[in-house]
């Protein structure tokens, strides 16, 4: 909870910072100097200019994203209503604790490690590897109403996840409660996939080519677990460039 607070702390304050910087540059325009803004050419035009002009498209941007998950991000804007959106990182694995604790039970019945004179009595796990890959279609409405160089989006999309455990247990003995070899190990590959519901913002007004996004994505696994789901997201930034 305390990270999310802090991302979405760091979009708005990017956010509200520009806007601040907007005023200033406007009221010394108004001022009884008269200032003017710089004309540049070229490559030093696109520096100062914001990224959803219309004639910038196509372009496209490359960074990264905090949340869930923490993942590099490349995105391609073929016009200014369509994008298409490619994550690949990791799960904040903090989050699934309890989801891959309640696994352990559905690993060892469904494996030779229980049998009928003894059981498995969970310790502890941990993950020692973690993949997640999305691909997303997004269609972008303008929202400059609200303020200059923001857009809102929604889409879908399909995610993977491919996730390694290792667990730590007690070997017990159903007859008297005795233990046996009582610190013992299993890993488990974990792999699943589903489609996800995708809803953000992106904000592109900066004197810098970049742009900062919010998103929330709802995700359902269709694999591992039918009928699990979860909500994901997270902040970022792009480098945009054409």
């Amino acid at each position: 909870m305390q990270v999310s607070k802090l991302l979405l702390a760091t979009f708005l304050s990017l956010f509200f910072l520009e806007r601040v910087q907007a005023q200033r540059s406007n009221m010394a325009t108004k001022s009884r100097y008269h200032y003017t803004h710089p004309k540049v050419k070229g490559n030093q035009a696109k520096i100062i200019c914001p990224a959803f002009d219309n004639s910038k498209y196509p372009f496209h941007g490359l960074g990264f994203k905090l949340g869930d998950p923490f993942a590099l991000t490349y995105k391609f804007y073929p016009n200014k209503r369509i994008s298409f959106a490619v994550d690949v990182g990791k799960s904040a694995s903090g989050l699934y604790n309890r989801y891959f604790r309640e696994k352990f039970d559905f690993f060892v019945q469904s494996d030779t490690l229980r049998s009928t004179e003894s059981s498995l009595a969970y310790l502890t796990h941990r993950v020692k590897s973690d993949l997640i890959g999305e691909v997303k279609v997004l269609y972008h409405v303008d929202a400059r109403k609200i303020s200059e160089g923001l857009q809102g989006y929604a889409g879908i999309g399909w995610e993977w996840k491919r996730t390694q455990l290792q667990y730590e247990y007690e070997y017990v003995q159903s007859n008297n409660g005795s233990l046996k070899d009582p610190f013992g190990s299993f890993e488990r590959n974990y792999m699943t996939m589903g489609p996800q519901v995708v809803l953000g913002i992106e904000y592109a007004y900066f004197r810098i080519p970049i742009s900062a996004f919010m998103e929330v994505e709802y995700f359902s696994d269709i694999q591992a677990d039918p009928g699990w789901s979860r909500f994901e997201g997270g902040v970022g930034l792009r480098y945009i460039f054409n």
